[in-house]
């Protein structure tokens, strides 16, 4: 009997190895080298650089934007905001009275803000990760008026922005980039014609 189970047991710590040398080590490596070599970009975060080339976001990771002059993205339900440490969604179903406490205030701060009619849902909700980087194009454009107010520009420039930058996706819903958005809407000329 011991020596069955000696005579079985190195092939058993041999396999163990095996796959632990060829799933832990070269499979990682191979796929790391693959996503350098093909997808450097995406392999590497998606990372958005500025002008100088300092990183400034992420288009596969949303990050809050909290002054008036720029398009809001989607409560985050990871940690303080965006964390990515801290990702998750909030797990609270449509009956829940959590949810519709935690909802009001956001509904009240963005009817303040000037969204008029229908609020989009992803204005007031978070994404299942809590680190959506979109929003629904009838949430980027609920939001033109009070941009184009605070900005001083024709409320339709920003909409066409806002129509400019929506990836109607054949796979999904159609959605707008909200750093992307907002680089295109740092680089629009300032304008002294007064917001409709």
């Amino acid at each position: 009997m011991g020596k069955d189970f000696t005579s079985a047991l190195r092939p058993a710590i041999v396999m163990t190895i095996l796959f632990a040398v060829l799933l832990g080590l070269v499979y990682p490596l191979a796929m790391t080298g693959i996503g350098q070599a093909f997808f450097p970009n995406q392999a590497n975060g998606s990372l958005v650089r500025d002008a100088r080339g300092t990183v400034i976001g992420s288009t596969v990771v949303g990050q809050a934007f909290t002054t008036d002059r720029y398009f809001q993205t989607r409560p985050s339900a990871a940690g303080k905001g965006y964390d990515g440490l801290a990702s998750s969604g909030s797990n609270l179903g449509p009956a829940s009275q959590a949810l519709v406490d935690r909802v009001k205030p956001d509904i009240a701060k963005r009817r303040a803000e000037g969204v008029a009619g229908p609020m989009p849902a992803d204005l007031v909700t978070a994404s299942g990760s809590g680190l959506d980087p979109d929003l629904s194009p009838a949430a980027a454009l609920s939001q033109a008026p009070r941009i184009a107010r605070v900005r001083n520009v024709p409320v339709e420039r920003v909409r066409t922005l806002v129509t400019d930058a929506t990836d109607a996706s054949i796979l999904g819903e159609p959605r707008v980039n909200v750093l992307a958005l907002n680089r295109a809407l740092d680089a629009l000329p300032a304008s002294g014609a007064p917001a409709r």
